[in-house]
């Protein structure tokens, strides 16, 4: 556009004869006002229309931005009466300022030329409209070419998308491959593709399924003529279709983790930006779903559900991520649940989890509130050197394994009520950085807050030590009450420091309690234990 223009303007002046550039030089105070006006008046319309197309995507299949405002009826007439006008204003002017010298036929030549040169400046406004509306029909003529291209590529995706969709119900484990991985290829192509085809692949994990029994239970021989009882069988009511191998679906369901796994992880081992990621906005849903030995080491989950979800086999979370929230609400994790080094940013829901096997919490950090009320841990489970930076809750969860929480940092209120530990736990060298509540919990082995800081109130009323109980060295800044707590074996307070009020009434007293060393009120304190009221 402004090439053409310049190109006019140049055809114009060499057009300009010699005699006119003095009379031009002499109307400078008029030229100079009016060509600026047209060229900001062209600068405008340029500008106008480039802000209205910066952001236009002109690659397929991507669509446009916008729309293209349709032309008004008024522009043509409006633009050929000021091709006329400008026109006639440049031969008038030229006209009135032929000077009156020489004689008529001079006179009459520089009029003339006069007529010619201001026809010339009116066919250069014609050129420079006519470029404006060429500009246009070449827009029209881009966008209808992207529409047309991004309604084939639309097309193209929505055939494969049904094609692999189809491929997935199939009853034979290749053909369901096939449509796993076509999936996996038309959403690493079309960016825009890759949260529905997440969505597929979940949903076909979400649907009921059993795993094999890899070590089947060893039974009587059964007649020559019984069926196989490891045949694939057909449902109830579907007798014309055949039964899905559950070994073969086992490999299926591996490879859309797999799938999952792979395009969820935003950096390589070697700390790389890694090509196959598809973002961090990816959510995922698998509620009721049955995930076998799931891998999902170093994957960021953005809003991640995996309520009622069953964990056959282990369950690697390592070094994960969680965005915008993780729910875990009645999983049940029948192997290892390993979530070493998990970043929770959002709130954790554990409530009425199941974990069979260990749960390993080792170094994870909690940002929002993480709930484990009512969870169910069978075997070891290690929340060592966590960071709780939320509140967190444990009320009435079962420990059934060893619980440990050394080191770990509780940095919003920590609540116990009612959680029953049926072997050893570990919380020495834990901080309470506020309040603390072990209200009726059970600790039937050893109970360890060796050097445990508990920087506000803390609560033990009702809780019932079977085991031995230390809290030696443990400080406590705010106040501590053990009231109507039961210690059947020994407890001891060796070097613990109470800077509060300090409560022991109704607390019974089975074995022996030591304060030697402890601190009470600032005042060091080395008398037996108290008495049971």
């Amino acid at each position: 556009m402004a090439v053409g223009g310049v190109v006019l303007l140049s055809v114009a002046l060499v057009l300009v004869p010699r005699p006119w550039w003095k009379v031009l030089a002499s109307g400078w105070p008029v030229l100079v006002p009016v060509a600026g006006g047209l060229a900001a008046l062209v600068a405008g319309v340029l500008l106008w229309r480039r802000e209205g197309v910066k952001h236009e995507v002109s690659a397929a299949p991507l669509p446009p931005d916008r729309q293209v405002r349709p032309l008004r009826s008024w522009v043509i007439p409006v633009g050929v009466a000021l091709v006329g006008v400008v026109t006639w204003a440049a031969v008038a002017w030229l006209q009135g300022s032929v000077p009156a010298v020489g004689d008529q036929v001079e006179r009459a030549k520089v009029r003339i030329e006069s007529i010619r040169t201001g026809l010339t400046i009116g066919a250069a406004v014609t050129g420079a409209f006519a470029l404006l509306l060429a500009f246009r029909r070449q827009q029209l003529a881009e966008r209808t070419q992207q529409a047309t291209e991004y309604d084939a590529g639309e097309k193209r995706v929505t055939e494969l998308y049904v094609k692999a969709a189809d491929q997935l119900g199939s009853d034979k484990a290749p053909v369901r491959l096939a449509g796993l991985y076509a999936l996996e290829r038309l959403a690493q192509d079309n960016p825009i593709h890759r949260q529905s085809t997440v969505e597929v692949i979940c949903a076909y994990l979400r649907m009921p399924y059993t795993p094999p029994d890899d070590h089947p239970t060893p039974t009587a021989p059964t007649p020559a003529d019984a069926p196989d009882p490891t045949a694939p069988t057909a449902a109830p009511g579907d007798s014309d279709k055949p039964a899905m191998d559950p070994r073969e679906e086992r490999q299926v369901r591996l490879a859309a983790q797999r799938i999952l796994a792979r395009h969820l992880r935003p950096t390589t081992p070697e700390g790389e930006p890694h090509p196959l990621y598809w973002g961090p906005k990816v959510t995922l849903d698998l509620t009721e779903a049955v995930l076998i030995d799931l891998d999902l080491d170093g994957c960021h989950l953005h809003n991640a559900t995996f309520t009622k979800t069953h964990f056959s086999g282990v369950a690697w979370f390592g070094e994960a991520t969680f965005s915008s929230g993780a729910r875990f609400d009645e999983a049940t994790f029948s192997g290892v649940a390993g979530f070493g080094g998990a970043t929770f940013s959002g709130g954790a829901r554990f409530g009425r989890a199941t974990f069979s096997g260990g749960a390993w919490f080792v170094g994870a950090t909690f940002s929002g509130v993480a709930g484990f009320d009512e969870a169910t841990f069978s075997g070891d489970a290690g929340f060592d050197e966590a960071t709780f930076n939320g509140g967190v809750r444990f009320v009435e969860a079962m420990f059934s394994g060893g619980a440990g929480f050394d080191r770990a940092t509780f940095n919003g209120y920590a609540r116990f009520g009612g959680a029953t530990f049926s072997r050893g736990v570990g919380f020495g060298g834990a901080t309470f950085s506020r309040g603390a509540g072990f209200g009726g919990a059970t600790f039937n082995g050893y109970a360890r807050f060796v050097e445990a800081t508990f920087s506000g109130d803390v609560g033990f009323g009702g809780a019932r030590f079977n085991g031995y109980a230390r809290f030696d060295r443990a400080t406590f800044s705010g106040d501590v009450g053990f009231d109507r707590a039961t210690f059947s074996g020994d407890v001891g307070f060796g070097g613990a420091t109470f800077s509060g009020d300090v409560g022991f009434g109704g607390a019974t007293f089975s074995g022996t309690a030591s304060f030697d060393g402890a601190t009470l009120g600032g005042v060091r304190y080395d008398g037996p234990g108290p008495v049971a009221e």
